[in-house]
């Protein structure tokens, strides 16, 4: 049975328009605010600067005010200010959700957070607040025509384990340069977090069909300094030390061993993720021999093509 019931039109009066009016705002992250891959939680910002960040708002948005929340403790990082065009990152760097309100009702938005980065400019020589960074390529050659990162995520023991993507931890790029102190710091790029994502989801799919087949990996290194990059003789001027490299073991074949025949499957799925997302393009190396302890696949989003094997 099917009962249709019209509300009467007293109900838009007090004190019911008043409950109407304190509705908390309707939005939430868009679905394109997850990455091309759909998996990524992080999102990147120096201070002040326009994020963005995609929102799906089933209401005018011109009636939101937006304000930034400490990932640490729920506070607030500064005054609520309308949404009109893209949120600007807080100034302090840190870890941030956001939050819609109306009406003094507010919605914090959950599922990305807002890396705020401290900029190259801060650091100081080859340091930063006494973490060892070591000097870029830009920085020898003191020409403004070579890059170096836009900024450093600043990473506590704690903040560790914070998700980046659905397999990536910000640990997981932490230079492994012996250095203990904290906190830490690090270059992350969005271009290889969302490829790593769409690589790993394409093997899914090679596998079986199916994306929601589940892909083991194992991070060997992504963010170097430069410090450590020239201390252990790798390339000259590795992607690693931009943040946009990442040297991954995964069981691409689900047979619980790590063998030259996953590496295969994971290189089939490197390019056809870079055929089918060009500006993706990038490095890849396929690391076999022996004397590694495991083989492994180096993947970045350099933006050209390079490929090599090790």
């Amino acid at each position: 049975m099917v009962q249709y019931y019209r509300p009467p039109a007293t109900i838009g009066l007090a004190p019911f328009a008043a409950a109407k009016r304190t509705a908390l705002p309707r939005a939430e992250p868009a679905l394109n605010a997850f990455g091309k891959s759909g998996a990524v939680q992080m999102r990147f910002a120096l201070p002040g600067e326009a994020v963005h960040y995609p929102l799906q708002v089933r209401e005018n948005p011109s009636e939101l005010l937006y304000a930034w929340v400490r990932l640490t403790d729920g506070t607030s990082a500064d005054s609520a200010r309308a949404l009109t065009g893209a949120p600007r990152a807080p100034q302090e760097p840190g870890f941030y959700q956001l939050a819609l309100e109306k009406g003094g009702l507010r919605r914090v938005l959950r599922g990305v957070t807002v890396a705020v980065l401290i900029p190259f400019d801060e650091k100081r020589g080859s340091d930063i607040e006494g973490y060892r960074i070591g000097t870029f390529l830009a920085e020898r050659l003191g020409s403004g025509e070579k890059e170096h990162p836009a900024g450093f995520v600043k990473i506590t023991e704690s903040d560790a384990q914070l998700p980046i993507t659905k397999h990536l931890r910000l640990g997981d790029f932490l230079t492994r340069d012996g250095q203990t102190q904290w906190p830490r710091y690090a270059a992350i790029s969005p271009l290889v977090l969302d490829k790593l994502e769409l690589v790993v989801a394409s093997i899914a799919e090679l596998r079986g069909g199916d994306t929601r087949v589940r892909v083991e990996l194992n991070v060997h290194s992504a963010f170097r300094t430069p410090a450590y990059n020239g201390y252990n003789r790798f390339s000259r001027d590795s992607r690693h030390q931009y943040g946009d490299a990442i040297d991954v073991a995964i069981d691409a074949n689900g047979d619980g061993k790590l063998s030259a025949s996953d590496t295969k499957l994971v290189a089939q799925a490197v390019d056809r993720v870079e055929q089918q997302h060009p500006e993706l393009m990038g490095g890849m190396g396929v690391y076999t021999s022996e004397k590694y302890n495991q083989p492994y696949v180096h993947i970045d989003a350099r933006g050209k093509k390079a490929r090599w094997r090790g």
